[in-house]
């Protein structure tokens, strides 16, 4: 996981957020709508418009953000940030002396961003805000509900400037604030992507041990991990937990190391009770990581337990259909094309085209026949990192 992406999670967090922040405006243009409806002094056409286009703009982050998953794009925080201050605008343009603490609204959500250009480019906006609400008065006053500017006359310029001014020095202050936390998180993301990578190399080095026990292959751990994200990335998972299960793929063979060597290396059949003995290295593997901490070692744990599991009930531990977790239907097919395609102690390597016919002819027995469709559309890529991560020998 590198420190670009955190940064760019990190600022998909703060849009949730600041969508969360905007449905809660929305309650409260409600209930103040309802209250200035009471004291009926408005027009209630005028306010009803107003408060009903201060609401939509409020719904649109949340919309984008829970129907359509954009919380991720860039563009999100300017959308954000657009929103609060039109929102900011109509309520000083239409509520006067009782709007004026919205002009500080922006601001706060700006904040959130660890971001000093974010903050000043905000507080460039409002301005532009304040300037234009008072001029929207002086143009279009039938469409305001108490218009408080008339001309651009001294009144004008003893509201505004003050307002103006009010705006840019929160801005300075907010500067500074964000300035600060921006370090501090920076150091945070810094840290934890060193934490990250410093947790996949040892997990990488702990897998490789069982790998080359076998003396045979230290790369289909690599392999079988990529494999696991393509096939998480075309499962719709995030781009976090697809790093996870990369991860906790590289575990899956881990209870090999209890295995003894004369079993993992013989050249010919097993007997029943070497094969029994085979066999175990599922639970071995469940039996070490079962009680590891963190989400990976939960993965990896499913993963190494059911990870020869089949889908007609016929693997190790006979579990059948949906009683095998996704993510290990998953590794199954991935595994079983790794090992096709690779030259053992005991056989020669298929070609990718003859495992790929193997691993479709076995959907709905073998397979999840979900996971193959999702197998047969994404092969090129399956092709590509076979051939991009050749074999080698460990002796």
């Amino acid at each position: 996981m590198d420190k670009k992406y955190m940064r760019s999670r990190n600022r998909a967090d703060i849009n949730r957020v600041s969508a969360r922040c905007l449905r809660v405006v929305v309650y409260f243009l409600l209930l103040y709508y309802a209250y200035l409806l009471v004291l009926k002094e408005y027009d209630i056409g005028i306010l009803s418009v107003s408060f009903g286009i201060a609401a939509i703009l409020a719904l649109i982050p949340g919309f984008l953000v829970s129907l359509f998953k954009r919380e991720g794009r860039p563009y999100m925080q300017h959308v954000i940030l657009w929103c609060t201050v039109l929102i900011s605008t109509i309520m000083i343009t239409q509520l006067n002396y009782i709007g004026y603490p919205f002009i500080l609204f922006p601001l706060l959500l700006a904040s959130l961003y660890y971001n000093r250009t974010f903050v000043l480019y905000t507080s460039l906006l409002m301005s532009a805000g304040i300037l234009g609400s008072a001029m929207f008065q002086i143009y279009f006053p039938k469409l305001c509900l108490d218009p408080q500017f008339t001309a651009f006359d001294g009144q004008f310029a003893e509201m505004i400037i003050p307002l103006i001014m009010i705006e840019v020095v929160m801005s300075f202050v907010a500067y500074y604030i964000v300035g600060r936390n921006s370090l501090m998180i920076d150091k945070y993301i810094d840290t934890a992507a060193t934490m990250q990578e410093n947790e996949n190399y040892l997990i990488y080095a702990f897998s490789e041990i069982s790998e080359s026990k076998s003396k045979e292959t230290g790369e289909h751990i690599r392999r079988v991990a990529e494999y696991m994200k393509v096939l998480g990335r075309a499962s719709s998972f995030d781009a976090e937990y697809c790093e996870k299960l990369a991860a906790g793929a590289m575990m899956h063979d881990i209870g090999k190391l209890m295995i003894p060597e004369e079993i993992l290396d013989k050249p010919s059949k097993l007997t029943d009770d070497e094969y029994q003995i085979m066999k175990n290295h599922v639970l071995y593997g469940e039996a070490l990581l079962k009680d590891c901490p963190g989400e990976i070692m939960r993965i990896a744990s499913i993963l190494a337990k059911e990870h020869h599991e089949r889908w007609d009930g016929k693997g190790y531990l006979g579990m059948k259909g949906k009683e095998i977790a996704y993510i290990a239907r998953m590794i199954a097919v991935c595994d079983v094309f790794d090992a096709l395609t690779t030259t053992r102690s005991y056989k020669k390597g298929w070609t990718v085209e003859n495992a790929y016919e193997e691993i479709v002819k076995n959907s709905g027995t073998q397979f999840d026949p979900a996971v193959v469709r999702l197998f047969i559309a994404n092969f090129d890529k399956f092709k590509e990192i076979h051939k991009k991560i050749p074999d080698k020998n460990i002796y």
